[in-house]
């Protein structure tokens, strides 16, 4: 959604800062991943968006595409959304040998590094921002995943502070 995270801030005094806003309908839904070298200890960040609500379809586009850039196989570690757990996804993943799935507990945000990876993106990148268009999230968004992704030890805080052992 287009609405703004409100964080506190600094100002000069007297000249309190105003977010001007109205209730939209647009949307950015987003996928991703975080990849882990086991042995090289190396972090990757992946990510798809869409204008509009992941389904099983989507999510079946960005396995594949993770499958194209990890072909020796990997373990996918995910929650038990509603587009994870589709038959059409199931049953593609059934068909891959080399691509292990590890179910989180349901309710368990802070068990998933992904999670870590939207919190940063939309109470620090992103906090106080309010986009004139969807463009223009799109854009901020993007620009906030790419420096994401360029902080290697950033992504290792994420997926450490889950208590995942690689």
């Amino acid at each position: 959604m287009l609405q703004p995270v409100v964080r506190r801030t600094w100002a000069p005094r007297g000249q309190t800062p105003i977010l001007r806003q109205w209730d939209r309908r647009d949307r950015l839904s987003t996928i991703s991943a975080i990849t882990v070298a086991p042995h090289r200890r190396r972090y990757g960040l992946y990510w798809a968006q869409y204008a509009h609500n992941i389904r099983s379809g989507e999510v079946l586009h960005f396995l594949q595409g993770l499958r194209r850039q990890l072909p020796k196989g990997f373990t996918l570690i995910w929650d038990r959304g509603q587009p994870h757990r589709a038959k059409l996804v199931k049953n593609w993943l059934e068909r891959r040998r080399r691509i292990v799935v590890e179910s989180l507990p349901s309710y368990a945000p802070d068990l998933n590094p992904v999670e870590a990876v939207w919190s940063h993106t939309k109470h620090c990148d992103l906090a106080n921002y309010a986009p004139d268009s969807i463009q223009d999230l799109e854009q901020s968004f993007l620009s906030s995943m790419v420096r994401t992704r360029g902080q290697r030890h950033l992504l290792s805080v994420f997926f450490k502070a889950a208590g995942l052992k690689v």
